[in-house]
């Protein structure tokens, strides 16, 4: 089964195409939880904004990742908007090579 870090580094491939970084450095994944039991990944994640034209993409394109990963039978992907995204969420170095 795969580990919380394994799975983050695989959400890594997702990448916002507004933007040009991949969700996890966007901050828009806010827990994963790996159940070994059930070989399950349970993720909370967010969007930039409930409008965002590419959610979709990016909530399919999530699942997809996680179930190629092995030993991952079930993705269960929560979109959540609590707490709201704010660009001060953006891992740190990359706030300064997006000039905020």
């Amino acid at each position: 089964m795969v580990t919380e870090d394994q799975a983050r580094e695989a959400l890594k491939q997702i990448v916002d195409p507004e933007i040009g970084l991949n969700i996890v450095d966007l901050g828009l994944i806010y827990d994963v939880d790996v159940d070994v039991e059930d070989a399950t990944v349970n993720v909370r994640m967010t969007l930039t904004s409930p409008g965002c034209p590419v959610g979709p993409q990016l909530l399919n394109g999530s699942k997809a990742v996680l179930e190629d990963l092995e030993g991952v039978e079930e993705v269960n992907i929560e979109l959540v908007w609590e707490p709201f995204w704010t660009p001060e969420r953006i891992a740190p170095e990359y706030r300064a090579v997006l000039g905020l």
